[in-house]
C-alpha cells in the first residue's frame, strides 16, 4: 500500500499516515541540477512579515525541473524516479542519447529504463510528449503548455491531468477537474497520462510541528485575532462577523467575484461548475 497507517505508540503518531515511497528509487538528487534558494521566512528587509503564515521549515535543495522540454526527436531513457521537498508530485531524473540529463515531472506509472521522446507526433503512449492537435480526443494529458514555447504551466502537481475534449480549427478545446473548458492552441505541448504520487491527498499530517516542516505556520480564527490584524477581531468571546465576511484588509470575501480581469478569461469556453 502506499499509504501506511503508524500504530499509535505514542499520542502524537495516533491517526497519523505516512506515504511509503514505494516508486521511489533512489534518496540522494543529481547534485548538478540542484541549488540552494536564500531563504528570507517571507520577510522584508526591515524583517516584517510580507507573507502570513509561512516559515523557513526543514532544509532542502531546489531541484531544477526542465519545463521548456527543447530537445525534440531525441530519444530519452528513465534513470530515476525521485521525491522532490518542492513539490508534492515525484521527479524522474532522464537521459537523452546525446548523455545530457534533465529533471520531468514524472508519471504515475513510470518505471526505470522506459524511454520517452520529445516529438511534434509520436506514439500515443503514457508520458511521451508532443503537440495538443495530434492527441486523440478524450486521452488524459498533463504538464502543459499555455502559450506556444513558453514551457508547460498548468497540470503539474500530484494526481492532476486534463482531458482533451474536441479538436477544432486553431484550438484545442480542454477540460479542467473542475468541469472548466478551455481553449488551447494546438501548437503546444503536452505529455500524456497523470501525474504520479496519486495518494499525496489522504496522507493525514496530525501533528503541528510536521507542518512547520513543510514551511507552515499556524493560522488561528479572524476573531481571535488582534484589532490591527483583522477588521473579524473582538475583545475575549467569538461574535458574528457582520455584515458579511471580510479579508484581512476589510475587503469582501464572500458572494463577491475575486479573480481579476485576466488576459486569459478570453480562453475560457465553459466557465466552472
Amino acid at each position: 500500500m502506499p499509504i501506511r497507517q503508524l500504530k499509535p505508540v505514542t499520542p502524537w503518531q495516533r491517526k497519523r499516515s505516512v506515504l511509503t515511497f514505494e516508486e521511489l528509487t533512489t534518496n540522494k538528487p543529481y547534485k548538478p541540477l540542484t541549488i540552494k534558494l536564500k531563504k528570507h521566512s517571507w520577510r522584508s528587509s526591515n524583517w516584517r512579515i510580507t507573507v502570513r503564515h509561512k516559515w523557513w521549515g526543514h532544509a532542502k535543495k531546489y531541484r531544477i525541473i526542465d519545463f521548456l522540454f527543447k530537445k525534440h526527436d531525441i530519444p530519452a531513457k528513465i534513470e530515476t524516479i525521485e521525491y522532490d521537498p518542492y513539490r508534492s508530485a515525484f521527479i524522474s531524473l532522464i537521459c537523452y542519447n546525446d548523455w545530457e540529463r534533465k529533471y520531468i515531472i514524472a508519471h504515475k506509472d513510470m518505471k526505470v529504463w522506459d524511454r520517452i521522446i520529445i516529438s511534434k507526433k509520436t506514439k500515443i503512449i503514457p508520458w511521451n510528449r508532443m503537440e495538443i492537435e495530434n492527441i486523440p480526443t478524450w486521452v488524459q494529458i498533463h504538464n502543459i503548455e499555455a502559450i506556444v514555447w513558453e514551457g508547460s504551466k498548468y497540470a503539474r502537481s500530484a494526481w492532476t491531468y486534463w482531458t482533451i475534449v474536441s479538436q477544432e480549427w486553431v484550438y484545442t478545446q480542454v477540460k479542467f477537474p473542475s468541469w472548466e473548458v478551455r481553449y488551447i492552441n494546438k501548437r503546444c505541448y503536452a505529455s500524456i497520462g497523470v501525474v504520479s504520487n496519486i495518494d499525496h491527498n489522504q496522507v493525514r499530517i496530525w501533528k503541528a510541528w510536521r507542518s512547520r516542516w513543510m514551511w507552515i505556520r499556524p493560522t488561528v480564527l479572524w476573531k481571535s485575532m488582534n484589532p490591527v490584524d483583522h477588521p473579524h477581531w473582538w475583545w475575549e468571546w467569538h461574535q458574528p462577523l457582520g455584515m458579511a465576511p471580510k479579508t484581512p484588509w476589510g475587503k469582501l470575501a464572500l458572494w463577491v467575484k475575486t479573480r481579476r480581469k485576466k488576459f486569459t478569461n478570453k480562453w475560457i469556453a465553459k466557465k466552472r461548475v
